[in-house]
């Protein structure tokens, strides 16, 4: 018989013993991978949340709750509003240390006939605003004109078609990219747009979420520090010296969720670690005693000609097999359970979510299925070395 079709011959006769094998190895590839996509796609999310803020400072109505209101509309998505006097823009402009200034207008759709769905409507002025632009020229270079919009990457409106706030058709300009967080979910537009959907809003009626004009207030500033000056000093200066605000550090805002995920993340690695060892303890064992229940058929192996070489060379080319086996099917189950399901773990975690995109994925399955491979590997090659250590003659005549 052909050393080259034996192992595969002998894994298709032994089907528990197999199958055993490739599940511990088709766990421990899943763990893994998901646990390495699972990591990698919360640091995304708060890379992502952080770059997306794009200033140093977010001033907001000191009666807003701002830390409160702010996370949940960027992570969750909530749809939220408040509003301050619009000559507050200038009286933050005027302190030491502000390089650049630029407000921001908050408003909800209805959850009605007259609206396709309740989203976060923010109005931001062209001309200032250095922190959504950044994100906007990836999908959209133009200037937004009137009733024109840039949605959410989560929102299912295509870019040339039309959504309806308050009963104005509003076309898609563009689409931004995914960001993990709740500023997927929500329409960016310029305040003039913004004056139409509350004009059109108190024609019909309708409960209107916001009864003030942007041309009087606004929701929230958002502040660039100049290089050399203290971001918590200056906006320390900011709530001393501007009356009904509150300035936050947009890095401390997001503090609670950064420790959170650096708790989940480091639990993730743990986890991953135990599972790998514990694969490897019981992968150790199992071929280790595969092997020696084994003795009498290598044995007769041994007599038929085949080198102790050859006989190592079997047990390892079985381990590859069944560990490649199990690496595939683990890999495709965590893909199915992983991937498709971020918008779903971040709304049932509160956290940033980002997938990885698919280079990373697939940098991160070549690991896991590798990593399986090599443990399946070493293991085996201890009960390979055992074998070749065999007494072919003792182990025959202890069998008479």
């Amino acid at each position: 018989m052909s050393i080259t079709k034996l192992p595969l011959k002998n894994l298709i006769h032994k089907p528990v013993r197999t199958t055993a094998l490739v599940l511990i190895a088709l766990f421990m590839t899943a763990a893994i991978f998901g646990g390495q996509v699972a990591a990698a796609s919360l640091q995304n999310g708060l890379t992502s949340l952080e770059q997306r803020l794009g200033a140093d400072i977010i001033v907001v109505p000191e009666d807003a709750q701002a830390k409160i209101d702010l996370e949940n509309i960027l992570l969750q998505g909530t749809p939220g509003y408040f509003y301050m006097d619009k000559s507050v823009q200038d009286k933050i402009a005027n302190i030491d240390g502000v390089e650049l200034v630029s407000p921001q207008y908050f408003l909800v759709s209805a959850n009605a006939e007259c609206c396709t769905v309740q989203v976060q409507i923010i109005g931001f002025d062209e001309d200032s605003d250095f922190t959504i632009k950044p994100w906007l020229r990836q999908s959209y270079t133009g200037t937004l004109g009137e009733n024109e919009i840039i949605v959410g990457s989560s929102l299912s409106t295509r870019v040339g078609h039309t959504l309806k706030l308050y009963g104005v058709e509003c076309k898609a300009v563009g689409k931004l990219d995914a960001t993990g967080t709740g500023l997927d979910t929500a329409i960016y537009t310029t305040p003039e747009t913004v004056k139409t959907l509350i004009k059109a809003s108190q024609q019909k009626g309708i409960g209107v979420l916001a009864k003030q004009s942007p041309e009087d207030v606004i929701s929230s500033v958002y502040i660039k520090v100049r290089d050399g000056y203290d971001i918590s000093e200056v906006a320390g200066n900011i709530n001393l010296s501007v009356d009904g605000v509150q300035a936050v550090r947009t890095r401390s805002m997001i503090t609670s969720t950064a420790d959170r995920l650096s708790v989940i993340s480091n639990g993730i690695r743990v986890l991953i670690a135990a599972v790998w060892v514990l694969a490897a303890v019981i992968l150790t064992a199992a071929f280790t005693s595969l092997v020696s229940t084994r003795k009498k058929e290598f044995a007769v192996l041994r007599i038929s000609g085949f080198s102790r070489r050859q006989l190592a060379a079997l047990v390892l080319s079985e381990s590859v097999a069944v560990c490649a086996v199990g690496a595939v099917t683990g890999l495709a189950l965590a893909c199915a359970a992983v991937l498709p399901f971020g918008s779903l773990i971040e709304q049932k975690t509160g956290l940033p979510y980002l997938s990885p995109g698919v280079f990373k994925a697939a940098v991160y399955a070549l690991t896991a299925a590798l990593a399986v491979i090599a443990t399946g590997t070493l293991a085996s090659l201890f009960a390979a070395y055992k074998l070749s250590h065999n007494d072919t003659g003792r182990i025959l005549k202890e069998g008479d």
